[in-house]
Formats: structure tokens, C-alpha cells, sequence
């Protein structure tokens, strides 16, 4: 990489053009601390990106046993070197002065230091006295999408089979249980059908809600380089943001939220009114396409349009696209995932695929992406809401294969409902019957929507919450026992990215003094509770990250997601490896069913599926006769409206989500000096047209209110589409004097005080995409610009901080939003001058909040 670019202002560096089915040239990304050389380096150690779902190969520089910086690792699929910001710079956070290092226990009400003993001791005890007195119902794991593999089975084994609860899942649930359940509701099974060596060979690609360019970074560099090779593809984005994928689409469609569904109704109506259908494929591959046909023939790009608020002529313009690709890729992320209806939106997508015949050929695929880097992980291993392997709660054969496996008999493992999902356990901790909740490596006090709700039911005396982390975060500090764990860097295990390859995370230094590996904290708490096998010996007999991994190859040993042609060997040779890994492929799997559908027979599903509408599910009798022979399934969805529209006191529609600079919460990225000074405060983009009927101008500041919570932000303006705010959901408590909520001194700026508690009824992904919100001015700006990049989504609409005149809005604002955008040369100038006023004032909240923290 070259050294002088600067890579928070041009956050995909370089290119390196490359053309249609050739290979993606190679380009290694390096970032070492200031004053040290290459040549400074004493080992590499290799690892993945722990910080988004892309899972970029890198190694991590080692001096004195300390981290000195990272590279990306030319020779790996996923990245052929390269490395976005967050990969980049994001490791410094271990090295932060504020890293818990000590137990803490609440005792008079205070969070004090304690010993490991003491504190394993009064979980054992308080678990073990739940046990007795409430049953296994009263206990509640809620884990990240950051722990490893290893640590996620154990998890589910001492959970499932310890506790004997059927209360565990991820924060996975927030961002990628709709992936899951539309590749399981379209093909009986989890599993990415596609690749990412796809953007290689497509001739289209379809991005559905998803920023590719600051969720996946280094994929977006792929496509980058795509564009600017030979026989580029054409894209085709559906976001109402104006992202980065909206500015080098050949269409863009900005959808009203919550119309996902009418607006793919409106593409398969095209697409079969244009006669694009593979009908051969179709008649072998699939199950309900009539029904398809039926409930789709009045879907036209007229009727879409007035529900949408897009063009009838865009409509049909983006369903030629998808109709007349050779090889078509789609990708879909949180904008459909976190919105209305949305497994049945996500299932349109596959459907689109499956009635073209886009699926197991290079170039023709389906990415159902994820958000966190080891969300694959959560659903392998069982810590969601799914058994370990894919396999089906519901199938009495697959819950006795999963006890075989731990020996242990079938009625140990809770199979009388399915999987308490993330929401719901809050709701059962809310109403007093789960009584402890144990929260590893995540932090629903600002992830989790509408977050007076859940600082209060975090606080109740009745519930015991334990919490497992880094830093002292908003959750932590509501906890009464917190672990010191360690991280990414300071431990070993596997993790799966997105498309399913596997990569190892070496240990490279040492933790800090008093924390442990997540797998260790796991492994201390079932032998001080004794679990056991039905030979009475121990249930979790494996006793480090490698004895661990193989515990886990026999579990998903023929099954979708099999390891057993995996070692850590193999594993440390150039290249991650894309599961199912086993003696018929040796050498991993690049795409799924390529020779037909492969998991969807009665006897082998994960899923008997659900009502895309209501999310009630099917019966394995309902299941068998409409699939007897186990073929992909075309399932139709009607549109419906959302639950929450704008009215005269909330006018506005308030949409969530990421910058490419933070990760999550920011417990890690906000730590990061870079990355902190690119991004480091809230604020609220709205569109031209709003801001100019409003008088609002770049840096006002403004409040969001919605009937739950309101919070506090800089106006960016932007081309976003008209009625519509975006406020990014990164920004907690944890480095303001509030330290982990809102009072009288610090307003609310958690984009989550505002979300709304609902969720899509068939996968039960929270909706953060669908509140209605007013808009209220709340002190003027001082000429300064809003703390948000200019490199992104986020560039304002004109070059800098003026007011945007009234006479700029009307209805032609949106249509013409690329004209307003902010010039490559100017944004990165805007760019350097925010980091340069706001490094300063972003250095001493950091401070103020790690004081803050430590008290």
C-alpha cells in the first residue's frame, strides 16, 4: 500500500482495475504505529478482521509483546490483501488504558474490584440456587457476534445441555436472524448459496438495502475495480440513502421504508411479465411458483409506485436489469433485514434467483449477508436460535443425533418450543421469570431499541445480569458481576465470515494481567457447576480452543456446515476455507447447489418453515406435502403497511445504521484515535428539500423524538430522500459524563432511545428501520460543520457548512441529489478539516470518559 494515502480520507484506497472473469490483482494493505519500520517487526501472526462480517485476512505485527500494526494477506480469497480503515486502525483499542483487568461485583450498590474467585463464586451460587428453586427457564444467555467459534459452542453445550435453557442467543438477532431465515425458508437451510469470488464473473449485481461500501469495505473495493476493468458490471441499488453503491448505480431506487416487499412484488411482476423466467430450472428445482404467479399478476410498477414513491419507469427499468443478466450477484444487508416484512422481503430476493436459475454458477449467486464477523459462527454453533449444525428443533432424529454427539439423553436439550429469541428473553427478563441473564461481548443498553426500557429492566433488583467484556460499557455498568475478558489478538480460535470461510485467529501477545479467554470463562463456570454426560462424566470434556474445534467437527460432521476436512494445521496456510470442508471436498466449497438444492428434503431441513406474513409456523406434515422430494421453495409474500407511519405530529420516517469509520457500540472503534477523530459524535442527516422547508442548515443542532425516546444531534444535509432522518446507532454514553444513559447534564444520543420494540414475525429481527419521528430545531449551528465523514452516505449535499437556502428545496431535490454531491477533492478536504477541529475536543471526551469509567 502506498504510505501516503491516507486512508480514513480515502477510505478504499487505490484501484486496481481488472476485467470480467479474470482475477482480482493483489494489493496488501499495511498500517504500523508511528516510528516503527517493517523491518522493526519481530513476528506476524495471523488472524482475521474482527471488527464487520467480511472476514479480511490479515497478520498481526508483533514488537516487545505488544501489537504494533497489521497487513493484509495477499494470498487469501477474501481480500487478496487489503484492508478497510476499521481493520486498519481498530486494533489499537486492546491496548487501551481503560481495559478492565480486575472482577467487578456490586456491593452497595457499587460496581467494586474483586478476585476471579470470588465472582465465578457468586455466579455458581446464584445459578445454582436459580436451578433449585425457579427451574432452568430462570437462566438466559444473550451473546455477541464476536466471539470465536470455539467459544460459541461451548456456550451452547453448557447452555443447551448444562442449564438445560432454552433461553440463548446472539446480538446476531439485531442484524443478520433474517439472513438466516430466508436462506431457510427459500432452501431449507442456512448457508450462503453464493461467493465472494462471484463479483468476479457477475454481469449485474443487485445490492438490496445494503451499503457496501462502508459495511463491507473490501468487497466494494472489489467492485471498485470491477467498474473500472473491462466489461464492467451494471449495479443496481435499492437504498434511500445516497451511498457510495447509489453513486456508481446504473439505477438507483430509494424506496418509502417499510415498501421492500411491494417494491420486489413490483421486479418479479416484470420479470415475468417479460417472459425471463427459466422455466427448466424451475420445473427441477423449485416448489410453488403457480402460487407465485397468482399473487404477484396486479403487482405492477404503477401499483408500486404509489405505494414506494418511486418512479413507475425506475421500476421497470431495474426489473429489466435483473431480467436480462447473463450472471446476476445480490446482495442484501440491514436495509431489508431491520425493516417491515422482512424475511418475506429477503425471500422475494431469493425468489428472483430462483425463478431466473441464478444460482450455483461463478458470477450468478445470493449473499444474505451479515453484519457482525462471526454471525455464521452463532448459527453453526447453536448460540441463536437454532440447534448446533443446522440442525431442526422440531425433528425428534436431529435432537437425537445432537445427543449422541454430547451423550447426554434427548430430553436434556429443550426441544418443547423453539429457541427463545433476543427480544423475547428481554421480555421475560422485563416480567420476572428469567432472573439472570449472563451478556457476553455485546451491550444492549445502546444497541437494543427503545433503551429506557431496557436500562430499566437491566436495573431491577429481582434480575441478576453478569457481563462479560472488555470495557467498562453502558451495559457493564449496569451489571452485577462484570468478567475481564480477552480479546481478538490476545487469544486463539476460528471464525467464519459471510461467505462461509474459515479463518484462524492466533494468539499474539498476552492478555492483559487478570482478564481471560471468553472459552476459558466458559469452561471455569461448567466445571465449578458440574456439568456432566449421562456416563457422568464430564459434559465438556475439551479444555482449550484446538480440543474445542474438534469437539465441534464431530458435531457438524454431515451436516450443511460440515469442518471434519478442517485442522488448525490446514488452516495456517495461505487461504481461509469456505465450508462444508469434508473428504468430498477436501479442499472446501465455493458456491451451494450447484447440482440442485441440497437441504430442503423433510428428513434434512433445519426448518418446516413459517407464514411469511404472520410467522406462524408450518407443520412437518404441512412441510411434507408440499415438499415432498425437497426442492427450493418459491414463497410469495402480499405487501402489508408498517405498523408505524408518520402522522401530523411525527411527519418524519427515522432510519438507523452504519459508518464505515465504527463498529457497533464503538467500545472498540471509539478507541481507535483515527477512526474516532473520522466519526465522533452523532448526527442527523435530512434531506435538501426538509431542510430547506424547515430552515435548517448544516451543524444545527436538532432533536429526534419519537413516542418512546428522543436524542440529540448536528444536522448533515444530504440527497437522502425526502421525509426521511438517519441517525447512525454507534454513539453511547460511555465516553460522556453520563456514562451509561441520559440525565439532566447530557442529552440523549442514542439513536436507539428513539427505536420502536418491534420485530419481523417470522425471523424476529427488531425493526430499527420504521419509527415515525418529529424533527425540532434546537439551537443553531456556529458555522461549524456536523461531526459526520464527507467521504460517505454522509457527504452534504453542497461543499461545506452553509445554509442550505429555501429556494433549493421542492420536489426536484431528490431526483437531482447527485448534482448536489460533494466533489472527491472536496470531501477529502472537508474530511481532513473536521478530523483536524474535532481531534482535539473527540481526545478529551475520550479521556473524560475513560475517567469516567474507571471510577
Amino acid at each position: 500500500m502506498d504510505s501516503s494515502v491516507d486512508r480514513i480520507a480515502q477510505p478504499w484506497g487505490g484501484r486496481t482495475p481488472y476485467g470480467r472473469h479474470d482475477a482480482w490483482p493483489t494489493r496488501v494493505d499495511t498500517h504500523l504505529m508511528e516510528g516503527v519500520s517493517p523491518g522493526d517487526v519481530q513476528r506476524w501472526v495471523r488472524a482475521a478482521s474482527i471488527l464487520h462480517s467480511d472476514g479480511d485476512a490479515m497478520d498481526i505485527a508483533v514488537k516487545d509483546g505488544r501489537m504494533v500494526g497489521v497487513r493484509g494477506r495477499a494470498e487469501d480469497r477474501v481480500n487478496h490483501g487489503r484492508l478497510g480503515p476499521k481493520d486498519l486502525f481498530g486494533w489499537q483499542a486492546n491496548a487501551s488504558s481503560d481495559r478492565l483487568t480486575r472482577p467487578l461485583v456490586r456491593q452497595d450498590g457499587r460496581l467494586v474490584e474483586t478476585d476471579w474467585a470470588t465472582a465465578m463464586d457468586r455466579i455458581v451460587s446464584r445459578s445454582k440456587d436459580l436451578l433449585q428453586e425457579k427451574g432452568p427457564g430462570s437462566i438466559g444467555f444473550y451473546t455477541t457476534g464476536q466471539l470465536f467459534l470455539e467459544e460459541y459452542y461451548t456456550l451452547a453445550v453448557l447452555a443447551r445441555a448444562g442449564i438445560g435453557t432454552n433461553h440463548l442467543d446472539g446480538n446476531t438477532r439485531l442484524c443478520t436472524s433474517t439472513a438466516a431465515e430466508a436462506l431457510k425458508e427459500s432452501f431449507g437451510c442456512d448457508g450462503q448459496p453464493g461467493s465472494y469470488d462471484d463479483i468476479d464473473h457477475a454481469d449485474v449485481i443487485a445490492l438490496f438495502g445494503h451499503n457496501l461500501a462502508e459495511t463491507q469495505p473490501v468487497q466494494w473495493m472489489r467492485v471498485l475495480d470491477r467498474l473500472d476493468g473491462n466489461d464492467p458490471p451494471r449495479l443496481l441499488c435499492v437504498d434511500p440513502r445516497p451511498t457510495q453503491v447509489a453513486r456508481r448505480a446504473t439505477v438507483h431506487l430509494a424506496p418509502r421504508l417499510g415498501t421492500n416487499v411491494a417494491l420486489l412484488n413490483a421486479l418479479l411482476h416484470e420479470i415475468l411479465r417479460t417472459g425471463r423466467v427459466d422455466h427448466a430450472y424451475v420445473e427441477a428445482h423449485t416448489v410453488g411458483f403457480e402460487e407465485l404467479e397468482t399473487r404477484i399478476k396486479d403487482c405492477t410498477p404503477e401499483w408500486a409506485a404509489g405505494v414506494c414513491d418511486v418512479p413507475a419507469a425506475r421500476i421497470a427499468e431495474a426489473a429489466e436489469i435483473l431480467g436480462s443478466a447473463d450472471r446476476l450477484l445480490s446482495t442484501v444487508l440491514q436495509g431489508v433485514y431491520q425493516s417491515h416484512q422482512a424475511t418475506a422481503a429477503a425471500v422475494q430476493i431469493n425468489n428472483i434467483h430462483l425463478i431466473r436459475g441464478m444460482l450455483g454458477r461463478p458470477g450468478a449467486g445470493v449473499l444474505q449477508m451479515n453484519g457482525q464477523p462471526t454471525a455464521q459462527n452463532t448459527r453453526e454453533c447453536g448460540a441463536n436460535g437454532d440447534l448446533p449444525g443446522f440442525r431442526n428443533w422440531e425433528n425428534d432424529q436431529h435432537v437425537a443425533d445432537l445427543a449422541k454427539v454430547w451423550n447426554v439423553e434427548p430430553k436434556q436439550i429443550p426441544h418443547y418450543a423453539p429457541p427463545t429469541q433476543a427480544m423475547q428473553m428481554f421480555r421475560y427478563a422485563e416480567q420476572g421469570s428469567i432472573r439472570m441473564l449472563w451478556i457476553s461481548g455485546t451491550n444492549p443498553a445502546v444497541s437494543l431499541p427503545e433503551l429506557s426500557r431496557i436500562r430499566s429492566l437491566l436495573s431491577q433488583e429481582r434480575l441478576f445480569v453478569v457481563v462479560q467484556d472488555l470495557f467498562l460499557t453502558e451495559t457493564a455498568q449496569l451489571a452485577d458481576v462484570v468478567l475481564p475478558a480477552a480479546t481478538w489478538g490476545e487469544k486463539t480460535g476460528t471464525f467464519t465470515n459471510a461467505d462461509r470461510t474459515v479463518h484462524l485467529a492466533e494468539k499474539a501477545v498476552e492478555p492483559p494481567d487478570g482478564t481471560k479467554p471468553d472459552l476459558d470463562i466458559f469452561l471455569d463456570y461448567a466445571a465449578r457447576m458440574d456439568f456432566r454426560d449421562k456416563d457422568g462424566g464430564p459434559l465438556i470434556p475439551w479444555h482449550d480452543p484446538e480440543s474445542a474445534f474438534e469437539a465441534w467437527k464431530r458435531c457438524s460432521a454431515g451436516r450443511p456446515c460440515d469442518y471434519t476436512g478442517l485442522t488448525y494445521d490446514k488452516l495456517r496456510g495461505p487461504t481461509g476455507i469456505q465450508w462444508p470442508c469434508n473428504d468430498d471436498a477436501p479442499d472446501g466449497t465455493e458456491r451451494l447447489y450447484t447440482d440442485g438444492i441440497s437441504w430442503s428434503h423433510p428428513d434434512t431441513c433445519e426448518t418446516y418453515g413459517k407464514d411469511l406474513v404472520t410467522g406462524a409456523s408450518d407443520s412437518v406434515v404441512e412441510y411434507r406435502s408440499l415438499n415432498p422430494d425437497g426442492k427450493a421453495m418459491i414463497k410469495a409474500a402480499d405487501y402489508v403497511p408498517p405498523h408505524e407511519g408518520p402522522s401530523a405530529d411525527h411527519p418524519f420516517q427515522l432510519t438507523t445504521g452504519r459508518t464505515i469509520y465504527h463498529f457497533h457500540t464503538r467500545t472498540k472503534t471509539g478507541r481507535a484515535p483515527q477512526l474516532d477523530a473520522a466519526a465522533p459524535d452523532v448526527w442527523v442527516e435530512v434531506s435538501v428539500a426538509d431542510a430547506a422547508e424547515r430552515d435548517l442548515g448544516e451543524g444545527d443542532l436538532v432533536e429526534v423524538s419519537t413516542p418512546r425516546g428522543a436524542l440529540r444531534g448536528r444536522v448533515r444535509v444530504t440527497g437522502i430522500r425526502p421525509g426521511l432522518l438517519f441517525v447512525p446507532f454507534h454513539y453511547g454514553y460511555w465516553d460522556t459524563p453520563a456514562g451509561h444513559g441520559p440525565d439532566e447534564n447530557t442529552p440523549g444520543r442514542a439513536a436507539n432511545e428513539a427505536t420502536v420494540t418491534d420485530w419481523d414475525p417470522v425471523s424476529k429481527q427488531p425493526l430499527f428501520k420504521t419509527a415515525a419521528a418529529a424533527l425540532t430545531l434546537v439551537e443553531r449551528g456556529d458555522g461549524r460543520p456536523a461531526p459526520a465523514p464527507t467521504t460517505t452516505a454522509s457527504a452534504p449535499s453542497g461543499t461545506g457548512g452553509e445554509r442550505v437556502p429555501a429556494t433549493t428545496g421542492g420536489p426536484s431535490a431528490h431526483a437531482t441529489q447527485s448534482a448536489h454531491a460533494i466533489r472527491p477533492e472536496d470531501a477529502i478536504r472537508s474530511a481532513h478539516a473536521i478530523r483536524s477541529e474535532d481531534a482535539a475536543q473527540s481526545a478529551t471526551a475520550l479521556r473524560n470518559g475513560r475517567e469516567e469509567g474507571s471510577q
